[in-house]
């Protein structure tokens, strides 16, 4: 299944999504950047505030792109084991390091350092613009247990096949329109997938965000 860009994917997943529309107990978190995007669309068909949830991925040293782990702005950090086996200890500390500092940046930025609250008695949606390995959103999945959620759902417009199935095992519904047992990068679902920018998530944000 193929989507025309970000927004197309939001609107597709805002209809599976239909029976939450003006829920008072409902929370939608996406992934900033790009899950910002399709939270925005989500958010405006529903009638919901959304707002964003900072992971980031942790590298691998040899090699930024491949994903030995990822962490969330709680602090929680979910790991491709055998990634992380081998890799050199002392760089994959550097790089936590540095991407702990990359997610207080984009917490003050986008939320301008506003905490997450707590998510006792909510049903909290993880949004995000597709699913790979599944890290950076198991980690997502990690700060919403921090924080008390009681019920999770992943909404994603696509995920690989495997990725989903483990992902059903830690939260309590997903929601994805297609999951291909072939599945390369994010961006091959999309006909038009252009980097987000800052400026970008702060003006949905401002849009479609909680009202404080």
């Amino acid at each position: 299944m193929e989507f025309r860009d970000r927004v197309h994917a939001g609107q597709e997943l805002a209809k599976e999504l239909s029976e939450f529309a003006g829920k008072k107990d409902v929370l939608l978190y996406a992934l900033p950047r790009g899950g910002a995007v399709l939270g925005a669309e989500i958010a405006n068909a529903l009638h919901l505030p959304f707002d964003v949830l900072v992971t980031r991925k942790i590298g691998a040293p040899v090699n930024e792109e491949y994903a030995i782990g990822a962490l969330a702005e709680t602090g929680e950090v979910v790991w491709n084991e055998s990634g992380r086996e081998s890799a050199n200890h002392d760089a994959v500390v550097k790089i936590i390091e540095n991407e702990k500092k990359e997610a207080a940046r984009r917490v003050q930025t986008y939320r301008q350092g506003r905490a997450l609250p707590d998510f006792s008695g909510k049903t909290v949606i993880l949004i995000d613009d597709g699913v790979a390995t599944g890290l950076t959103i198991r980690a997502a999945i990690a700060a919403a247990k921090h924080q008390h959620a009681p019920i999770i759902i992943i909404a994603v417009p696509h995920g690989a096949k495997e990725s989903m199935e483990a992902l059903r095992r830690e939260v309590d519904r997903v929601i994805c329109l297609s999951e291909p047992a072939f599945y390369g990068a994010v961006g091959e679902f999309y006909r038009t997938f252009p980097q987000v920018s800052d400026d970008e998530v702060l003006v949905l944000l401002k849009r479609y965000g909680p009202k404080t």
